[in-house]
Formats: structure tokens, sequence, C-alpha cells
């Protein structure tokens, strides 16, 4: 049975960092290209960095940009998205999500597999 699993949100200052990881189990996901997008309470799913099966190419939200750094380890099976200069406007369940297609995906409907969720809290 193919699982992902977040780990590292947690709560910290607005202008701090945090790194995330998403290990995935029951499968190889080397081939496959991963994601991060996270969700804020009444607001819908939103695409916040994906990276090809390489770890050659990879993509950003608008408002992510220049402050988060997606990576994979293929070797480990795991994701990894670093943020940094984090805003109070980042608080919200960060959700990782493999497509099985190697090329990056910028939508939910995407994505093949999703993570239950690590919540990040930035406060002010």
């Amino acid at each position: 049975q193919v699982q992902l699993v977040e780990s590292g949100g947690g709560l910290v200052q607005a202008g701090g960092s945090l790194r995330l990881s998403c290990a995935a189990s029951g499968r190889t996901f080397s081939a496959s290209a991963q994601g991060w997008f996270r969700q804020a309470p009444g607001q819908e799913r939103e695409f916040v960095a994906a990276i090809n099966w390489s770890g050659g190419i990879t993509h950003y939200g608008d408002s992510v940009k220049g402050r988060f750094t997606i990576s994979r380890d293929n070797a480990k099976n795991t994701v990894y998205l670093q943020m940094n200069s984090l805003k109070p406007e980042d608080t919200a369940v960060y959700y990782c999500a493999v497509r099985d297609p190697s090329g990056i995906g910028y939508t939910v409907q995407d994505y093949n597999y999703w993570g239950q969720g690590t919540q990040v809290t930035v406060s002010s």
C-alpha cells in the first residue's frame, strides 16, 4: 500500500524557517514527479512547488518564489520543502503529493497520491 507521510511542520515566528519532509513507502517514486500543496482554512488547496523525477526541474507558486526550495532524495524516497522567510500568510496544512507521469503538474487533479498533511503555523 502506498503511503506518504509528511513531517517537520510546527509553529514558527515570522521570518523563521522550517523544513518539511515527505517519506514515501509501498513503492519507489524515483520515476515520478512530486509536489507540495497547502490549504488554509476556508480556502482551496493551493500549488506550492513541484519537482520532476530527476530533481533537475522545479517550479514554484508565485507566493513562495525566492523563499521556498523543493528537493528530493530518490535513494531515500523522500521529498523536502525548505521554507525560509516565513510569513503569517504561509500558515496552512501542507500536503505532499506524487504524480505518476514524470513531468511536473500544477493542479490537485494532476497528482495520484497524497499524504495526510502537516500543519505549519507562522505567528506575527
